[in-house]
């Protein structure tokens, strides 16, 4: 089979096209071109056929998994794929270690050493119980998401662009420290104990929750990432789509009904705006996935993220 790759513009990618036979798949294809170009390995690439000009329709990307042979018109040897670079590529469990590692290391920081001495507080700091206390819930968090990443989570995509590196970790990294510096601030002022203790304890029970969510997405996916869309079912997701986020969004809840700062929750209206925006798209996903027609199931009546407001 012959192939030809271009660009979008339309120039010629690999000089002459490449030369597969009958039963290559587009992962062969992915490697054949990485050998010829040797800049773009699988990963940076994304592959699809060609759209008539003019035409409103979107492109078809080619499956890793298929065969050549589905791509073209069944009677041709010949077809002419697109090549968009998708620029470097690292792993979803690199990005995510990364992220992650920045507001674990940074919040003892603020905790053990006497950074406030930098920022003109040079009397005794008192070290309360609710602050010691975050420190340890802040830490699990995220020991608990580095060990989710490595240990847990099947990703549907194998890697992700360099650039959310820099970006991700801006956001994390920036925040642990806003919230690290007031929390372990000399001069904040506690909850009542009460508080703290409903704070700490409904945070822990959502902490719990949502690593036995994570579970439970693992299990919809094959062990290589695979298997498509399914509809969640069990424990939380009975009655939420995005049980993983709501339960993410709780626990963030909790943290800051504990220690109260404005820091805090900031970031969890922030986040919980980030993680509104992906549910509404998940759930619209599923919904249009699995209309009830053609012997599909339908997607069953559920909250979107926030039971029981959205």
């Amino acid at each position: 089979m012959k192939i030809t790759v271009v660009s979008r513009s339309g120039r010629e990618v690999v000089k002459g096209g490449l030369e597969l036979n009958d039963s290559a798949t587009v992962a062969d294809l992915q490697e054949a071109i990485h050998k010829r170009t040797k800049k773009f390995y699988p990963s940076r690439q994304r592959l699809t056929l060609p759209i008539t000009p003019g035409s409103k329709e979107r492109a078809t990307v080619l499956n890793y998994k298929k065969s050549l042979k589905d791509y073209s018109d069944g009677n041709s040897d010949k077809i002419t794929v697109v090549l968009k670079d998708l620029g470097p590529q690292v792993s979803y469990r690199t990005l995510f270690f990364f992220e992650y590692l920045g507001p674990l290391i940074l919040y003892p920081v603020f905790y053990f050493f006497p950074v406030y001495k930098y920022f003109g507080y040079n009397e005794e700091r008192v070290i309360r119980p609710v602050q010691t206390y975050a420190m340890y819930y802040w830490c699990f968090h995220y020991f608990k998401r580095i060990m989710e990443t490595f240990f847990v989570h099947r990703f549907s995509h194998a890697t992700s662009p360099l650039s959310n590196v820099f970006r991700n970790c801006a956001y994390y990294w920036t925040f642990g420290a806003y919230i690290a510096y007031y929390v372990n601030h000399p001069l904040y002022t506690p909850v009542s104990d009460l508080q703290m203790k409903i704070g700490f304890g409904f945070g822990l029970i959502c902490q719990v929750a949502n690593f036995y969510c994570h579970i439970l997405l693992k299990n919809l996916r094959s062990p290589d990432g695979g298997g498509g869309y399914q509809i969640p079912s069990g424990f939380l997701f009975n009655i939420v789509t995005c049980a993983n986020y709501t339960t993410e969004i709780y626990q963030w809840l909790g943290f800051n009904i504990a220690t109260q700062t404005v820091a805090g929750y900031v970031f969890l209206a922030v986040a919980t705006s980030i993680m509104t925006n992906w549910a509404l798209a998940k759930h619209r996903r599923l919904r249009k996935l699995f209309d009830g027609k053609d012997g599909r199931p339908k997607y069953p009546r559920r909250w979107v993220i926030l039971p029981p407001f959205l």
